[in-house]
């Protein structure tokens, strides 16, 4: 930010005496402009000195994906946008066979244990029966009288959550890909955490009479944002991350105003 060019410094009028035009050692005040010198690079120092950055919904060392950061007043829009409780989703992979003791691929291992009963259709009821369950502390947590007005209105423009804390709610979940012994699933919660959705697969994995370890965590979108506003390593410059900002900056004033008004 403070390689860029500034812009010039602020003008002001100044009275200079200056030899009058008849000669004769004469002087009068002449109206010139002349630069402020508190604006001058030398005098002023760096425009920027600190600059306040702060962490959106955070990701732990074993996950990866969408991490939104706030700069400046952006900081502000990310306490805004916690307090819409909006829905981030997951692909989360899984494989069958064996527990650790931490639910991940990484951990100590516990048990091995067979899976080849296991189907995709046996995979989808139990998904079908997390989502379910999950469903119903939804509107729990909500706090709205489903037989009002208000609950039809809010549920038409998929406002119904729970406006205050919670435990982690699965809003919905489903089969991406199941290859014996892995497997993939798209997750979409709320007030989750990635240990929580690797214990998910744990407690799946024995559901099924058998047993399951996470072994990717990945977060594909967080509120409005997706992988596609993301910006990798090698876009870590001023210019790629003002266009994310203008490029984003739509979505969230749409997503404040539908959802705090």
């Amino acid at each position: 930010l403070n390689a860029v060019p500034g812009r010039p410094p602020r003008q002001r009028i100044r009275f200079l005496p200056t030899p009058a035009p008849g000669g004769g050692g004469a002087v009068e005040l002449v109206a010139t402009r002349v630069p402020v010198l508190a604006d001058h690079p030398l005098v002023r120092g760096p425009r920027f000195r600190k600059l306040k950055i702060g962490a959106g919904h955070r990701l732990d060392v074993k996950a990866s994906g969408v991490f939104v950061l706030g700069i400046g007043h952006g900081n502000k829009l990310l306490t805004d946008l916690y307090n819409c409780h909006l829905t981030k989703v997951y692909t989360v992979d899984g494989c069958f066979g064996k527990a650790t003791d931490d639910f991940s691929d990484t951990g100590n291992l516990v048990e091995k244990t067979t899976f080849d009963h296991i189907t995709r259709e046996k995979l989808e009821r139990i998904l079908a029966i997390i989502q379910g369950t999950n469903q119903k502390a939804l509107l729990m947590y909500s706090n709205i009288d489903m037989k009002t007005q208000e609950a039809y209105e809010l549920a038409v423009k998929g406002l119904i959550r729970p406006m205050g804390k919670s435990p982690p709610i699965i809003t919905a979940v489903r089969c991406l890909q199941f290859a014996l012994p892995e497997f993939q699933l798209e997750i979409h919660c709320l007030h989750e955490t990635q240990q929580y959705l690797r214990k998910m697969v744990h407690e799946i994995g024995l559901e099924l009479k058998s047993s399951a370890v996470c072994t990717r965590v990945r977060r594909i979108r967080d509120g409005v944002f997706t992988v596609d506003d993301a910006l990798p390593r090698t876009r870590w410059n001023l210019q790629s991350i003002q266009e994310a900002i203008q490029n984003c900056q739509l979505k969230v004033e749409t997503e404040l105003e539908k959802t705090l008004g």
